[in-house]
């Protein structure tokens, strides 16, 4: 399967300092073009000796709103298979502009799916979740998805989430420890945008999100905004790999734009950006989290470390296990990645901690 426990990352890569990042405009005004990445950043399968994107079919999305009274939010979710009480909940929270899409290969899954309900919730300023408020934290988007998880019925769950979905997974348990029996974060860091982490080998997360912030943040209208294709591929390059599938290329270049859109769309992306760049730090209150923890990495993570995942899966005092699981070639996109062995791992998991 190409699983490590508590391993060490065997890439000599894993502590450079990745990114490099300019920012040019082209076109209409106030749209930006990521322009110059180091060629470190985007790994090639000659480095890493693997192809870091699986091929998956996609098809159309099938996507749910729900409403809900925090921020009078509409919230964009997936559920594949009807609810079945009798099983083991799963909430799965996507990464950074990304939507509940990220999880098809899970959808797909039916061992997967005979074991438990699999739900995925959109962050606020994400796919289909809407608020009419402009501003709005990580932790808005884990009350919204506590009341989410409420308003289908849905009483338990684990929840899974990628990258940013990493935090959104803490915050759930730690607001709800009576409704959350376990947390999967996946190819995270439960840190700020720190110093601490980018001496790990992490990435620069403010340098990464201040030039798209920047050009994001302005008085005028734009209706006519969307991300420009190297923006798309800025995405999926350090997300799914840069060997990723044409299919899977052409998809999430086609569902970003989709999603980001016109005035609204660029108000929401520039919203998850600064989200991403100023969120606060978790470290203090690992303490609190008291349920199992399984924590999923990937060796060719491109964004955030193993060295630093081995750092914070210590951090969890309190939690009656608390693991790290690595998968060899792994990209930051693990689930979409590997799936077979974040499906299986997931199995195990849940499989014996559900009560």
């Amino acid at each position: 399967m190409g699983l490590i426990v508590s391993g060490i990352c065997p890439s000599p890569h894993c502590g450079e300092d990745f990114l490099s990042l300019v920012i040019l405009y082209h076109g209409m005004p106030h749209q930006s073009r990521f322009h110059s990445f180091s060629s470190e950043f985007c790994r090639s399968s000659e480095l890493t000796g693997s192809n870091s994107c699986t091929s998956t079919t996609f098809t159309m999305s099938n996507t749910k709103t729900i409403q809900v009274s925090h921020l009078s939010a509409t919230a964009g979710y997936q559920m594949p298979n009807p609810y079945d009480p009798s099983k083991p909940t799963l909430v799965l929270v996507n990464s950074f502009t990304t939507s509940s899409d990220l999880y098809k290969s899970q959808y797909g899954n039916s061992k997967l799916t005979s074991k438990m309900n699999l739900l995925a919730i959109e962050l606020l300023g994400h796919g289909k979740t809407r608020t009419k408020h402009e501003n709005f934290t990580y932790w808005d988007t884990a009350i919204m998805n506590l009341e989410v998880m409420e308003k289908l019925g849905v009483k338990k769950a684990f929840v899974l989430g990628t990258s940013q979905g990493g935090w959104i997974t803490v915050r759930m348990a730690l607001l709800a420890p009576d409704r959350i029996e376990g947390i999967i974060p996946l190819g995270t860091s439960l840190d700020y945008e720190s110093e601490r982490t980018r001496k790990l080998g992490c990435w620069d997360g403010v340098s990464a999100c201040t030039a798209p912030i920047d050009a994001w943040t302005v008085n005028e209208a734009t209706p006519d905004f969307e991300p420009d294709d190297d923006y798309c591929n800025f995405l999926i390059d350090i997300g799914f790999g840069k060997t990723c599938s044409q299919e899977t290329r052409d998809f999430w270049v086609k569902t970003i734009k989709s999603n980001y859109k016109g005035d609204d769309g660029r108000k929401r992306a520039r919203m998850a950006a600064i989200n991403l760049r100023e969120r606060d730090g978790l470290h203090g209150r690992l303490f609190d989290v008291r349920c199992p923890v399984m924590w999923l990495h990937g060796t060719d993570d491109m964004v955030y470390s193993v060295a630093n995942a081995e750092q914070e899966i210590k951090m969890f005092v309190n939690a009656p296990e608390a693991n790290l699981v690595t998968v060899k070639g792994g990209a930051h996109f693990l689930s979409a990645s590997h799936p077979n062995e974040v499906d299986n791992a997931l199995i195990d998991f849940i499989g014996r901690v559900h009560k």
